[in-house]
């Protein structure tokens, strides 16, 4: 493991293509100095992103058809049905009290309550 000699951030291994070659480097992410890496670096660490669709989804229309969420007798406020799904996320800091979410077993409406 080795520091940024300017900003003393840890440096990060990166793939570089130099002349049709690929050199793998130091790289530090916050001021952009680059080293030659002098050791065999172990593993690169792979990146994973997800699409907004992946991040957004709450429950998913899979998730739905299960019916295996616990119910509360809640009235929906679009169709007035008294029986609806609940789970919680924690949407907030940890610190404070997790979202109750609510989906209407008969319209499948999801609103949701603040703790």
């Amino acid at each position: 493991m080795e520091f940024c000699p300017n900003c003393g951030t840890r440096l990060a291994p990166k793939q570089r293509t130099e002349e049709e070659k690929t050199v793998l480097v130091l790289a530090c992410p916050k001021c952009g100095y680059e080293k030659e890496a002098t050791q065999v670096v172990a593993v690169l660490p792979k990146v994973v992103e997800h699409g907004p669709e992946e991040q957004i989804a709450v429950i998913s229309r899979k998730e739905q058809k299960l019916r295996t969420l616990p119910t509360v007798r809640m009235e929906c406020p679009k169709c007035k049905n008294t029986l609806a799904y609940v789970w919680q996320v924690q949407t907030r800091g940890m610190d404070e009290s997790s979202t109750q979410f609510f989906r209407c077993t008969k319209c499948h409406y999801t609103y949701r309550e603040y703790s």
